[in-house]
């Protein structure tokens, strides 16, 4: 009987454990993720959370810089930190061949998302531009169906909703919402989320963070630099100072973002980005004197209560 049930026991193992890439692709299966990687990702994209709302507070402070402009000081600062962080690993700047078309479409990708993101922002309430691009994890976890075959369950799709909804509550869209900036901004979210789908796949292919991190900077520093040199506005030593701020959260920000869809896909960790909103939430009554009214609370709330009950659900698998 002992014998039975240890070939019973190695059996049933042997079923849940993925036959291969193939196989966890064929079937809409999903690829291993134990839970210490899951862990980390979470943790990673808290962390992006924290310092891209950083960067929004550092880019409202930098005053009337134009758009253009205010892109490339947040592309070029992290640019640095990551080749940096590449030369201290000794991994140097090799490229795999074949990595190359994921590497320049996560970098065609994201730097439209920022161009739109900044757009957005400049021309529409920081609230409704923060809400818009808070579509990006929805529009991860869609294209990580078409990009990496990972399929989410009914469980997965509902957490992303409600943390949609919490947001909703927190921005309170106007009106404005069907305006040209509007889509946008919501143009923005949707090239965010399939650049950090590509993050996920470089991350597979086992490209390393400050790679992935100095290769987009570095390219969307050179597409933004043209703009720059024909029509650069003169800036005081303060704004200045707040824009090389706004790149360096952003590079923690990215950084972070890059590390956590290695460790995990979207479907599992895409809900905490929108711990970004609390951030931003505290950063302005702090910083700005902007107090939450209770549809804001309100959505604070359902946003934290999702992430609750999403992490229950997954560390009870």
């Amino acid at each position: 009987m002992k014998s039975q049930k240890e070939t019973a026991s190695r059996t049933g193992n042997s079923r849940r454990t993925p036959q291969g890439p193939d196989s966890a692709a064929g079937a809409g299966a999903k690829p291993a993720v134990n839970t210490a990687d899951r862990g980390k990702g979470i943790l990673f994209i808290l962390l992006a959370a924290f310092f891209f709302s950083m960067m929004s507070v550092f880019v409202r402070l930098s005053g009337d810089v134009p758009t253009m402009q205010k892109a490339f000081f947040r592309n070029i600062v992290a640019t640095v930190v990551a080749a940096v962080l590449l030369l201290r690993s000794g991994e140097g700047f090799s490229i795999r061949k074949s990595s190359l078309p994921a590497l320049f479409l996560r970098s065609a990708f994201g730097t439209a998302g920022i161009i739109a993101n900044f757009w957005a922002v400049d021309h529409l309430g920081i609230a409704d531009a923060n809400m818009l691009n808070k579509l990006s994890p929805f529009f991860a976890i869609l294209m990580s169906i078409f990009i990496l075959r990972e399929i989410p369950n009914r469980i997965e799709w509902l957490s992303v909703l409600f943390a949609f909804i919490g947001a909703a509550f927190v921005a309170k869209p106007s009106s404005g919402i069907i305006s040209v900036p509007a889509m946008v901004g919501i143009l923005g979210g949707f090239t965010a989320g399939t650049a950090y789908t590509f993050v996920r796949k470089l991350g597979l292919q086992g490209v390393k963070g400050p790679m992935v991190v100095a290769f987009f900077s570095a390219f969307s520093t050179l597409v933004l630099l043209p703009n720059l040199l024909l029509h650069y506005s003169p800036m005081s030593a303060r704004q200045l100072v707040f824009l090389l701020l706004a790149g360096c959260s952003a590079a923690g920000g990215q950084l972070g973002i890059t590390a956590a869809y290695q460790h995990a896909p979207a479907r599992d960790i895409s809900v905490f980005d929108y711990s970004q909103v609390v951030y931003a939430a505290l950063f302005g009554f702090f910083l700005f004197g902007e107090m939450p009214d209770g549809w804001s609370l309100l959505g604070y709330v359902i946003i934290i209560g999702t992430a609750f009950a999403k992490w229950y659900l997954l560390t009870r698998d």
